[in-house]
């Protein structure tokens, strides 16, 4: 959420405004880099990326240079049994956070406050407090952080992979097309194949309708509609073990083509394949009250926008599918609070923000005047508690994306340092750093001279994060971001290109170039809050002095 965004429609967020008046509001400084898992990190224990370890969303192998996701891993069984194309696991894979230090709400349920964590970005798996459901960071079930799949029967396409997604081509005969649908790697072969389910699609001949159906479970489907979830069983070992999944089915074309759009393979929380809740059982308990939800970590999918698969209006369609039950999950958590902290997160802001920003206004703001009701319905609800509504960080345009690795190429400087990830610049040779750093604060853009870089600062980090650490975060002037290319290490051709993504806004830049807001029922007497004060000031509220390791200081 955006601060400049939300004071230009005052009118239009009544209950913002009205929460403004009848307690504060202020500008919230975020994080350094402002990147989502770094500046959750630092809201869930109050450290700072130097202590909490999480630098960007990509870091690297200190030995190998490969990249890998910095928020979590799994690990594999340490005992196996190998039988032919088989490998049996003798002990249980587990999944682990990369995250250091304690989330703050540990804190509260060790003196027995009752505490519900519902989707809290950089917690996955969930922390072992109170009742929680993992948010961003859960991968699908393929291990990616969500990948769909794209059928169609037009004679040029081809199968491929597209960044995000898979693309099929499909041959549909007497209107009847049987559709594999690609679900976890199976990790008990050896070539650990993607275990795959049949989902039967039989086109109505004469009226825009298609019949689906996986295993037992049908659905009718209308052309420009969307299906249920679909419950999935990915078999694994034959009659003895498998995994249960979940998609919904888009049908974006029935005639005269056939164009139909199934989602990443989501955990299902009725039966859950990974640690998506604490305790386990509280996903089904959730599920069985109100239904099956989006359990992908970043549910609306802009990849599936940015690769031509979704239209605009489409992309809103599924977006508003994922409103809908954030706000039923929403009305599940409040109906259930006694008491205690509800910490609730809606993701629809950020990701229409991505690719709504600067150009479709209105329609931003529609997602916009959709969390200010619930916000309303809570201070209707819950009219005696505090309440307090924050994000991690607000918007800029991106407009010209940076090849920071060509750069280095071009300065000579490729063997001595190189960048990865969305803000991370790494130093093979330490004693090129002042070069580097003022060569970085003088780089212009040679179409406009506008300045690309306004910030390069140190990481500090903690002996136990200094090897996987950059050694500098690269702060973009507003309007760039660093490419996608630059955070694979790669270094493409030119040093700026005009960004023509579906992709349109960005965080990832200077600090200070967008702050987050806050919003209490309380008085905000700290000149500057910071984002690392806000633990430090929620555990205040249940008179929990404040961890020395945490160094926030209460905004209240």
């Amino acid at each position: 959420m955006d601060p400049a965004f939300v004071e230009r429609h005052w009118a239009d967020l009544p209950n913002l405004a009205r929460l403004r008046q009848r307690g504060s509001y202020s500008h919230l400084e975020t994080t350094d880099p402002p990147q989502s898992p770094v500046a959750w990190s630092t809201f869930i224990t109050g450290l700072d990326p130097g202590e909490h370890g999480i630098f960007d969303f990509v870091h690297r192998d200190p030995v190998t240079l490969e990249p890998y996701l910095s928020t979590d891993k799994t690990l594999g069984p340490r005992f196996t049994l190998h039988l032919g194309p088989w490998e049996l696991p003798l002990s249980r894979s587990r999944v682990v956070s990369l995250r250091k230090g304690r989330a703050f709400w540990e804190y509260l349920s060790d003196r027995s406050v009752p505490v519900t964590i519902v989707r809290i970005p950089a917690n996955y798996p969930p922390s072992e407090a109170g009742r929680e459901l993992a948010g961003m960071g859960t991968p699908d079930l393929r291990g990616t952080e969500g990948t769909f799949t794209y059928y169609a029967d037009d004679p040029a396409e081809t199968s491929h992979e597209v960044s995000g997604g898979l693309i099929r081509k499909v041959e549909v005969k007497g209107g009847h097309v049987e559709l594999r649908v690609e679900g976890p790697p199976n990790t008990l072969r050896r070539d650990h194949s993607y275990s795959a389910v049949q989902l039967l699609a039989d086109v109505d001949p004469d009226r825009p309708y298609v019949r689906l159906q996986v295993a037992n479970r049908m659905a009718i489907v209308r052309q420009g509609e969307w299906s249920g979830w679909l419950p999935a069983n990915f078999p694994l070992l034959p009659h003895i073990a498998s995994a249960r999944g979940m998609f919904r089915v888009f049908a974006k074309q029935l005639h005269p083509r056939f164009e139909l759009y199934v989602s990443p393979v989501n955990v299902d929380p009725e039966e859950p394949a990974l640690p998506i809740s604490t305790p386990g059982s509280y996903a089904r308990e959730v599920a069985a009250r109100m239904g099956r939800w989006s359990t992908l970590g970043i549910p609306e999918d802009t990849s599936a926008l940015r690769q031509g698969v979704f239209d605009l209006p489409e992309f809103l369609s599924q977006s508003r599918l994922v409103l809908d039950e954030e706000r039923r999950l929403l009305d599940d958590s409040l109906r259930r609070f006694t008491g205690g902290l509800l910490f609730f997160y809606f993701s629809s802001v950020d990701q229409n923000s991505h690719v709504l920003w600067g150009k479709h206004d209105a329609e931003l703001l529609d997602i916009y005047r959709a969390v200010d009701r619930s916000i309303g319905e809570v201070m209707r609800r819950e009219p005696a508690a505090e309440l307090m509504v924050m994000s991690d960080h607000g918007f800029a345009a991106f407009n010209g994306a940076v090849n920071l690795n060509t750069w280095l190429v071009s300065r000579g400087l490729r063997t001595k340092a190189y960048a990865l990830g969305l803000n991370g610049l790494y130093l093979l040779d330490k004693r090129v750093e002042q070069e580097v750093r003022q060569q970085l604060l003088d780089l212009r853009d040679p179409a406009n001279g506008h300045r690309m870089i306004a910030s390069v600062t140190e990481t500090n980090p903690s002996p136990e994060n200094r090897s996987i650490a950059p050694d500098l975060i690269v702060g973009y002037s507003a309007g760039y971001r660093a490419s996608w290319q630059t955070a694979l290490g790669e270094a493409p051709e030119g040093l700026v290109v005009d960004n023509d993504d579906a992709w349109i806004a960005d965080h990832c830049i200077d600090p200070w170039e967008v702050p987050a807001v806050l919003f209490t029922t309380r008085a905000i007497r700290a000149k500057a809050p910071r984002l690392k004060d806000l633990p430090v000031s929620l555990l205040e509220l249940y008179g929990v002095a404040r961890p020395p390791q945490m160094t926030g200081q209460s905004v209240f």
